[in-house]
């Protein structure tokens, strides 16, 4: 482990504990990783590339300290159950499309069959209420 690298976990804790008392010095006092990047003075992408262990034990210490769901745990929270009810809204969507089709198709059938048998010619002769057309003079 070089200096460097004891030295930005060093920082990193004293950020975790400023945080999770309540005491930011630097940061907006969120408890989520950017502003734990911001209060150790390291760079976002360090902390979850080279510190991912700590990032584990932050959020851990916000669970048990805090009685908190992490920030992004709760976003992702809120994302899978507007997500859930978009999926039961294409379920039930998906049913009501299906029952319509099967209608169309049942409509279809019959109007096919109305046009394959031809209608009875009515006779005109037994009706007394119509009236038959001038042909036109010429």
């Amino acid at each position: 482990m070089t200096l460097q690298h004891h030295d930005e976990r060093t920082r990193i804790r004293e950020a975790m504990n400023r945080l999770l008392s309540g005491q930011a010095t630097v940061s907006n006092g969120g408890l989520t990783i950017s502003a734990l990047a911001v209060e150790a003075d390291v760079h976002r992408m360090a902390l979850l590339k080279r510190h991912a262990d700590l990032k584990i034990e932050f959020y851990q210490r916000v669970r048990t300290e805090k009685q908190q769901i992490p920030e992004p745990e709760q976003r992702l929270r809120k994302t899978v159950a507007k997500l859930r009810k978009t999926l039961e809204n294409k379920e039930e969507e998906l049913i009501e499309l299906r029952q319509l089709v099967t209608n169309l198709t049942l409509a279809n059938a019959v109007l096919t069959a109305q046009q394959n048998t031809p209608l009875p010619s009515p006779d005109l002769s037994a009706a007394d209420n119509i009236i038959p057309f001038r042909p036109l003079d010429s």
